[in-house]
């Protein structure tokens, strides 16, 4: 009985087009997937609902108020951000899809595009109808927030883009650390723990970890103090500094991913 080799497609036949129609393939045949982004969406909403019916304070940031079932979210993107990668490495298909696709950072660059964009999309859906959510749920005495208010918009928006970067973050530690259960211990370390023990102890580097960028940056319209005259970044700088986390988590697994054996 004999055996035939497999030998890798041409390098220059597989392009990104076909690597991230094969990446869409694999993330939408993935029951979990959708269950996942389900209970993302589900649970941003049920919070902004609880936090809206308890509100009493009108001064209050009432945008951020309904935004606060973003850190479940984020934390169940970020988790399926690196399930999309390690999960291939539990499964071995990693073999296949580097055999189908030799140009390693190719494959990771469609992983990333196809994940973020359905993280996105997911995202801004869940920010918008949180904020609707949540505003319809407050007391007849609070005002609800709108749309057209400043900052309103830009904070729902970025909210929602929150989960997206959070996620590339996530899938960005799968490729460094390619074994689920580490991967996810390291992003839910990094982005929780670590920053509940940074709030105790060193406030001033609080305001550039990636779950208070998001929080306190991105999806408010007030300004967030910290401690005397120190505040939270801006929405702009915040955002910039959670791209600049998800490129480098990203641009480092994809270093990773190409020098070492599947």
């Amino acid at each position: 009985m004999t055996t035939t080799a497999i030998s890798p497609a041409p390098r220059g036949r597989y392009r990104f087009p076909q690597a991230v129609r094969m990446e869409w393939i694999k993330l939408r045949s993935l029951r979990s997937t959708w269950w996942a982004l389900a209970v993302t969406v589900a649970g941003a909403v049920g919070i902004a609902v609880a936090v809206g019916v308890n509100t009493r304070d009108a001064a209050a940031d009432l945008t951020n108020n309904a935004l606060a079932g973003i850190a479940l979210g984020l934390l169940v993107t970020g988790v399926l951000g690196v399930l999309v990668m390690t999960g291939e490495y539990s499964s071995g298909m990693i073999r296949a899809t580097l055999a189908a696709i030799p140009n390693r950072p190719l494959v990771l660059a469609a992983k990333a595009a196809v994940f973020g964009v359905v993280a996105l999309a997911v995202g801004e859906a869940a920010a918008f109808i949180a904020f609707f959510a949540g505003s319809a749920a407050l007391p007849e005495e609070v005002p609800a927030p709108a749309l057209g208010q400043p900052g309103v918009l830009r904070a729902v928006v970025l909210g929602g883009a929150g989960y997206c970067l959070i996620g590339l973050i996530g899938l960005g530690l799968g490729a460094i650390i390619r074994h689920t259960p580490a991967a996810i211990a390291v992003l839910v370390g990094g982005v929780y723990v670590v920053a509940q023990l940074v709030a105790a102890f060193a406030p001033a580097i609080m305001p550039y970890l990636p779950i208070a960028i998001v929080a306190n940056s991105l999806s408010v319209v007030q300004p967030v103090p910290i401690e005397g005259q120190l505040h939270f970044l801006s929405p702009w700088t915040g955002l910039g500094m959670l791209c600049l986390y998800a490129a480098v988590t990203l641009g480092v697994g994809a270093w990773m991913l190409a020098r070492r054996d599947a």
